[in-house]
């Protein structure tokens, strides 16, 4: 991802945000055969501040992948969407894409059985949230034999990467009075991403 000045995302409190808010991510790895890519669920690693991942493949996406072995890049997306010309105003203009996104590589460090249970326990707490009726890994009728025979499908991992590349390209370029076209505009179809250009805009305000 081509970085520019004016819209690099280095704070690492957003970037771990981002992380958060949008965990499904898009694994590349460079292999014998050409570029693979696979899709999964990642999180923060809960003992740490920085920002180091933790996840989980199918075997055999982790031979796919050479993970553990080879440089993983994990590509984050978060709010993305159109922004037409028609609200600069009238001047010459072409449409754009206005986007959040992190690229973060490195390699990464396969986990034990008992680590890839817990990010694996992590994982489905996470999702299945606090209602009442929500279903945990070791919940009935799963059964701890059970859980261990899933895991053992399963290679877990944790990344901290070595290269952070993120971007948020919000309309930073533009006016205020066009930011605030622009977020009205996006607003109707794509509130994530009107909220996070609000976000931005607040951020540039604060001293």
């Amino acid at each position: 991802m081509r970085q520019n000045p004016s819209f690099a995302m280095t704070d690492v409190d957003e970037i771990r945000r981002l992380i958060d808010r949008h965990p499904w991510v898009t694994l590349v790895s460079q292999t014998d055969d050409g570029l693979v890519a696979s899709h999964y669920a990642v999180m923060l690693d809960d003992e740490r501040d920085d920002l180091t991942i933790v996840g989980h493949v199918g075997k055999p996406d982790d031979l796919i992948l050479g993970l553990g072995d080879r440089e993983l890049l994990v590509v984050v997306q978060g709010p993305h969407g159109y922004v037409t010309p028609r609200w600069y105003g009238d001047v010459p203009a072409v449409p754009t894409w206005n986007f959040v996104s992190a690229h973060l590589s490195g390699i990464p460090e396969l986990l034990t059985a008992e680590e890839n249970l817990r990010v694996l326990e992590r994982l489905v707490d996470r999702f299945e949230g606090d209602d009442a009726d929500a279903r945990g890994l070791y919940a009935l009728p799963n059964d701890a034999a059970f859980v261990e025979r899933l895991e053992r499908g399963t290679v877990g991992f944790r990344l901290t990467p070595t290269r952070v590349t993120a971007k948020r390209k919000l309309s930073q370029n533009k006016s205020a009075e066009v930011v605030e076209t622009v977020i009205a505009g996006v607003g109707a179809q794509n509130p994530e991403l009107a909220a996070e250009m609000r976000r931005a805009a607040d951020a540039r305000m604060r001293p």
